[in-house]
């Protein structure tokens, strides 16, 4: 049983690797034809499945973890924003995570958190291809200047457009 889910999730991986690390508006317009009927295949697959076995298991554990967060894992064919896991993101998040023990030297809670909050504005703007340096300039200079709070939408790393 578990060597014919892993065969289904091998076939997404065969066609979805073309598509990784491309920009998001590229994801998005790029045929899901072949991932779609290997998703429905899959969900098919994982019903059938979940009556064969004990929930109780640890064949039946995993099958359930799969149908409690299926809707996010099929998020990646609507949103050319996601990929099919979260790799690129844990590559990305590593430095951070490898580094968190420098939080605990930070003297405070508060020391602590606005350092976690920092340090993920950074990587977020990383993602985004974004200087940080730059981009926290820019925001903290667009705020002094009276940036309106009803727009701070256009101002998360995202959205961030460099003042000329």
């Amino acid at each position: 049983m578990a060597q014919e889910g892993l065969a289904q999730i091998q076939a997404l991986y065969r066609f979805e690797k073309d598509l990784r690390g491309l920009p998001a508006d590229q994801r998005h317009t790029a045929p899901q034809d072949r991932s779609k009927p290997i998703v429905d295949a899959f969900e098919i697959w994982l019903a059938r499945s979940r009556t064969r076995v004990s929930s109780k298991s640890p064949t039946g554990e995993a099958l359930k973890y799969i149908a409690k967060y299926w809707d996010g894992l099929i998020l990646f064919l609507d949103d050319g924003r996601i990929e099919l896991d979260n790799n690129p993101v844990e590559r990305t998040i590593r430095p951070i995570a490898l580094n968190r023990k420098n939080a605990l030297f930070a003297g405070h809670d508060t020391g602590a958190q606005n350092w976690a909050v920092i340090a993920s504005l950074i990587e977020t703007c990383k993602l985004n291809a974004i200087e940080p340096q730059g981009y926290l300039s820019g925001v903290l200079t667009a705020i002094a200047n009276g940036h309106k709070q009803t727009g701070i939408k256009e101002l998360l790393p995202w959205n961030y457009v460099k003042p000329v």
